[in-house]
């Protein structure tokens, strides 16, 4: 590593993205902490934008009941507003930790182009792994949070309601079962294409597959939510991953709902099952879906890409819920050092 980014580092000011009121953001200057003993400096390369809590936090949509508990891991302000809040960032360590000087590392970080952090939240980023397809890491931990809930098997016939990333992501992770039969389903006829790189089926609501082993739903709509119940199979399970945030929704518990045993699985990234919490550690789970992330295919998943001077103008349309967005990757200064 030369001393060129270090030294840009240090002397430029850096900036964070807050959310300051409802559907109202902006780039607001930060001081940088003094470098503590087992912290590190890290220059932002890349941000991913949660489209669906961000979007949430972005209109002022997140309940105060859930306030504490949907808190970022390094969140400054208080909800409703203001907020910097985010949590996929993909930066360079420029000093600190020797063992990570130099190297590419996925953190819960914020929308900011420097920040210090101890060097224990920082996850090295495997080599088979682009910097750029690293942000994606935040919503694998969710697929995977979500593939552990349900329980799928080898030769499982899985459905995917949605196809956000999330979405994408899920069926991917299940479309590698051995004997695994996955489809996604969305009222976007053009996420048909994105299905066909990832390696999956792809159907729009009215033509979805029945008698199914397990579903997923991701689409945060109660339309969604009927066509995951329609398609289940007598006895099976349908993962409630989407979050709602304060909106009300309708579920379609009658009809043959209790007759066909059908059951509604909650399923949260912000605590690992119970089942897996004696061996399995958030680190452990982060590593892992970093290491999910190696096949190249996944960077079909970024669809747009946006400079982070741009963020506060560009961010209304890409939070946009009719907007054709996946995954927006957030471009700073750094990628170009």
């Amino acid at each position: 590593m030369t001393g060129d980014p270090l030294v840009t580092a240090v002397t430029r000011a850096p900036r964070a993205l807050w959310y300051a009121g409802r559907e109202q953001c902006s780039l607001e200057g930060v001081t940088m902490e003094a470098l503590r003993p087992g912290d590190v400096r890290i220059q932002t390369l890349f941000s991913g934008v949660s489209r669906g809590t961000e979007g949430l936090v972005f209109r002022g949509e997140v309940p105060g009941s859930e306030w504490q508990r949907m808190r970022a891991p390094f969140q400054e302000g208080e909800f409703p507003f203001p907020v910097k809040y985010g949590y996929a960032n993909v930066g360079r360590v420029l000093e600190g930790d020797p063992a990570l000087e130099g190297r590419i590392v996925f953190s819960l970080f914020p929308h900011q182009s420097d920040f210090t952090l101890p060097s224990g939240y920082c996850a090295p980023i495997p080599d088979a792994v682009s910097a750029e397809r690293a942000v994606l890491a935040a919503n694998m931990e969710t697929a995977l949070n979500a593939i552990w809930d349900g329980k799928p098997s080898p030769g499982d016939h899985i459905c995917v309601v949605g196809a956000g990333v999330v979405g994408l992501l899920t069926a991917y992770v299940a479309s590698r079962l051995p004997g695994s039969v996955v489809t996604i389903i969305d009222t976007n006829g053009e996420r048909s294409a994105i299905a066909e790189v990832l390696g999956f089926e792809f159907a729009l609501p009215d033509a979805a597959p029945a008698n199914q082993d397990l579903v997923f739903h991701t689409s945060a709509s109660a339309a969604g939510l009927e066509t995951a119940l329609k398609a289940c199979g007598d006895g099976a399970s349908v993962v409630e991953m989407s979050w709602y945030g304060a909106k009300g929704v309708q579920a379609p518990l009658g009809a043959d709902f209790h007759c066909r045993r059908l059951k509604l699985i909650s399923s949260q990234v912000g605590t690992i099952p119970v089942d897996r919490q004696a061996r399995w550690s958030y680190r452990r789970r982060l590593e892992t879906a970093l290491h999910l992330l190696q096949d190249p295919v996944l960077d079909a998943l970024i669809s747009h890409r946006i400079r982070f001077d741009d963020l506060p103008d560009q961010l209304p349309d890409l939070l946009n819920k009719a907007s054709d967005v996946l995954a927006a990757l957030v471009v700073y200064d750094g990628a170009n050092d």
